[in-house]
């Protein structure tokens, strides 16, 4: 069904492209055709991933932990050939970690319609041109359907726990619905089970700024520089649901640089640039799109209906200062699944997941305690 393989032909901007340094990358090529929840169909999927530590010879002791939207596979480890940065999860993943690699094999994956070596529309197509606006519609349960593919090439039947936040928390519940059987811990973070007014409206928001950029040309642009004007407006839009209110009175006030800029401005723009550097436009909208299209109630009686499927040890919790997924999301799914809602006090609003490694860290541990 898959082999691994490195990956050779060549890309477009933003992101990890085909021939760029594989870094701790390891691939993957599921046959296709690949089907999907829309009706589109991809012929052939490859995936990025990384693990860490050994799989039992019973593959008992393997843990999926789930990137949100702009994340990737490279959860721990520095930046380097091959990652323009370092692990957005420091500190979960080691001997002795949270996610304990004395005892565990821990495996992430970069999302279908990614950037990071996962098929996207960067991705080159079989004629030779990358995807770009022909890239089709995925959503969250076609990411996860990818990912039990790989689960299956590596040998894993069900997983000791599925981790994930925000986007990551959309796919750790869909794989705890739609494949309860294979999932014996949940760690549901930082997200919600159907996508809200305001999130909808705030992504669809961040795809108008990307798709209005001349360069955008409706999404099959050129190798070069890219949309990266848009593409950096929507991130200053999504940064400032990322922070909280009282995070950027404290750091920033009204302060003005000797620039003359203001410096909260001044900080997003640093931001934008970052993500403009290592991201591509084409996935920011494919991935938005997918989380727009997030419930796993749907063609399952609805958020609540779904929730009865899950069988897992479950722990779910919040960040209190989110204004992106309040905690009244989390307690939703807490309230389906008679588990208490485990709220994390952060000053640094959604982005606290991925702060609070401290606190995420020692709710990880009880999850998985031997």
């Amino acid at each position: 069904m898959s082999t691994v393989r490195e990956a050779t032909s060549a890309s477009r901007t933003g992101g990890w492209r085909e021939g760029d340094p594989v870094g701790d990358r390891r691939f993957l090529d599921l046959e296709g055709p690949v089907r999907l929840e829309r009706g589109g169909t991809l012929p052939a999927v490859r995936v990025a991933y990384e693990t860490w530590g050994t799989l039992a010879p019973d593959a008992g002791n393997a843990v999926l932990v789930e990137h949100a939207l702009t994340g990737d596979s490279h959860v721990v480890g520095p930046a380097g050939p091959g990652h323009a940065t370092a692990g957005w999860w420091p500190s979960l993943i080691g001997p002795g970690a949270p996610l304990d690699t004395d005892r565990l094999f821990v495996v992430c994956a970069n999302v279908l319609g990614g950037c990071q070596g996962t098929t996207g529309p960067s991705s080159t197509a079989p004629d030779g041109a990358a995807w770009g606006s022909r890239f089709p519609e995925v959503t969250i349960a076609d990411q996860v359907a990818v990912e039990a593919a790989v689960a299956d090439a590596l040998g894993i039947g069900t997983w000791q726990g599925v981790l994930g936040g925000s986007m990551g928390g959309m796919r750790a519940l869909e794989w705890a619905v739609s494949r309860p059987e294979r999932v014996a811990g949940l760690f549901f973070l930082a997200s919600g089970a159907v996508a809200s007014a305001d999130q909808i409206g705030t992504q669809t928001t961040q795809q108008t700024a990307v798709r209005s950029d001349p360069a955008w040309a409706g999404g099959d642009y050129a190798p070069g520089p890219g949309p990266v004007t848009g593409l950096g407006i929507a991130r200053r839009i999504a940064h400032l649901t990322y922070r909280s209110e009282v995070e950027l009175e404290a750091r920033f006030d009204h302060r003005v640089q000797e620039d003359g800029r203001f410096a909260v401005a001044s900080y997003l723009e640093h931001h934008a640039t970052k993500l403009a550097a290592r991201f591509d436009a084409g996935s920011y909208v494919a991935l938005t799109e997918a989380m727009n299209s997030w419930d796993v109630g749907r063609g399952r009686g609805g958020v609540e209906a779904a929730l009865s499927r899950v069988t897992a040890r479950t722990v779910v919790a919040g960040i209190d200062s989110d204004r992106l997924y309040p905690p009244a999301q989390q307690q939703r799914v807490a309230a389906a699944l008679g588990v208490p809602l485990r709220l994390i006090p952060s000053p640094y609003g959604h982005d606290g997941f991925l702060l609070e490694t401290d606190e995420v860290g020692a709710l990880v541990r009880e999850l998985l305690r031997p």
